[in-house]
């Protein structure tokens, strides 16, 4: 299995201004990245987290926890828009 870079990890990460508030989501899902870095947070391993939302693949935790990372150091990560 080929390990992705960074920047392959952020483009599956969205915003879409008209779903979930604008919030940043997983590509092609309504599940916020803050609310996979909470599960990590507070404990939850990786696979409870892909046992839970089945959808999601393990590269996508990842993902999200790129994402944080970049937020953490204050820098603008740019994650296109979707466009109905």
């Amino acid at each position: 299995m080929a390990t992705m870079t960074r920047e392959q990890l952020l483009e599956r990460i969205w915003i879409d201004p008209a779903r979930c508030g604008g919030k940043p989501c997983i590509r092609g899902h309504r599940i916020w990245v803050s609310l996979v870095l909470d599960f990590l947070a507070s404990g939850t391993p990786a696979a409870e987290i892909l046992a839970d939302y089945p959808e999601l693949e393990e590269d996508d935790i990842r993902a999200c926890l790129a994402y944080g990372s970049e937020m953490a150091r204050e820098r603008y990560v740019d994650i296109s828009l979707e466009t109905s």
